[in-house]
């Protein structure tokens, strides 16, 4: 009986023939060599993606209504380029680069019981890239760390808001998500909210507001990068 192959064996045999170069410097073996790496998360600073003011934790003094926050670094140079040739090139293999540098800002002391939570891409740019960006990196991050990721958080409207100001994401933001109607609050655990990019802050504020106010007491929110 013939046995089946996964799909998911292809990337490795084309990785094996034709090998990634790295889209920071070059280098041949991978997407983002080690090297590339380090010096992204080098350009960590501690700034509110918020308020855009500088702080001494990943919980702003000045925005008391919002929890801890991480990311990775600003939205600029190489960070920025990868971060849209993987939403916007569809090219996949950098959700485990992203997991990576995610697991390297975030806390080593994050509960093992911790959820992954990714905010959901609209249906148009699924179907646009083919897969969901920020589960991706949700599955990848969560294998890291040993957590789990749940689907928490769904879509009540496929707004889609680049290219909106300020007041009309926020608008949108407050009724584009809503509670999957399996959700059941676990006090016990902790959330990590995930986004790729906070703009205005609008979706990772609103999908926030919905999570704690449940009996959800320790949530935390991520980000790949946030502009200055």
């Amino acid at each position: 009986m013939a046995k089946n192959v996964k799909i998911t064996t292809l990337p490795n045999i084309l990785d094996y023939i034709a090998p990634h170069s790295c889209l920071g410097c070059g280098k041949i073996g991978s997407i983002l060599c080690d090297r590339c790496k380090n010096y992204i998360v080098s350009q960590h600073l501690d700034f509110c993606p918020n308020c855009k003011l500088p702080q001494q934790s990943h919980r702003c003094a000045s925005c008391q209504s919002l929890p801890e926050i991480y990311t990775i670094a600003p939205r600029r140079g190489l960070l920025d380029s990868l971060v849209h040739t993987y939403k916007y090139d569809s090219v996949r293999a950098l959700a485990p680069v992203f997991a990576d540098l995610l697991s390297q800002i975030l806390p080593a002391d994050l509960p093992p019981s911790t959820i992954v939570v990714p905010l959901p891409t609209s249906t148009k740019h699924i179907r646009e890239r083919g897969f969901d960006h920020t589960l991706l990196i949700a599955k990848y991050l969560a294998r890291r760390r040993g957590w789990r990721v749940s689907r928490t958080i769904t879509r009540a409207k496929n707004t889609v808001q680049v290219g909106s100001d300020k007041s009309a994401r926020l608008a949108q933001a407050s009724q584009a998500y809503s509670l999957s109607p399996k959700f059941t609050p676990d006090n016990t655990s902790a959330y990590l909210l995930l986004d790729d990019v906070w703009t205005t802050g609008a979706s990772m504020i609103s999908a926030f507001k919905l999570l704690r106010a449940t009996e959800a007491a320790d949530i935390r929110l991520a980000l790949l990068t946030f502009g200055l």
